[in-house]
């Protein structure tokens, strides 16, 4: 998602050109291909004050949509590097994403704690 919450993302009679990651334009932005340019921002992101059942509901259509992206790895990795805090982005809601987030950082801290030892047994 590209837009803020609740404006149009439709883009009327244009369609969305399906190019496989290795043969896209390196120039072009990742978010051109982008299949929810087509949607309305209102599948991924939240009303104020949305009951639980319609946001469950409305988020797994908005995974459906994401589910046929072409860029939605691209998308995803946006959202965890900005990071997005709302909507759901590359498949993935914003809670998700933090999940995602603190698993990335304890493997950080793994692997530097693991790298640590090793320098310590080499230099020992």
């Amino acid at each position: 998602m590209l837009q803020p919450p609740h404006s149009s993302l439709q883009v009327a009679g244009v369609p969305v050109q399906r190019v496989p990651a290795r043969d896209r334009d390196q120039d072009a932005p990742w978010h051109t291909e982008a299949v929810c340019r087509r949607d309305e921002a209102g599948l991924f992101f939240a009303p104020s004050k949305e009951p639980t059942a319609a946001r469950l509901s409305r988020e797994e259509a908005a995974k459906r949509v994401c589910a046929r992206c072409p860029v939605m790895v691209e998308c995803r990795e946006h959202a965890l590097l900005q990071p997005e805090p709302y909507g759901v982005w590359g498949g993935l809601t914003a809670a998700e994403r933090r999940v995602v987030l603190a698993r990335r950082r304890r493997r950080e801290v793994e692997l530097k704690k693991a790298a640590r030892a090793a320098a310590n047994r080499m230099a020992g």
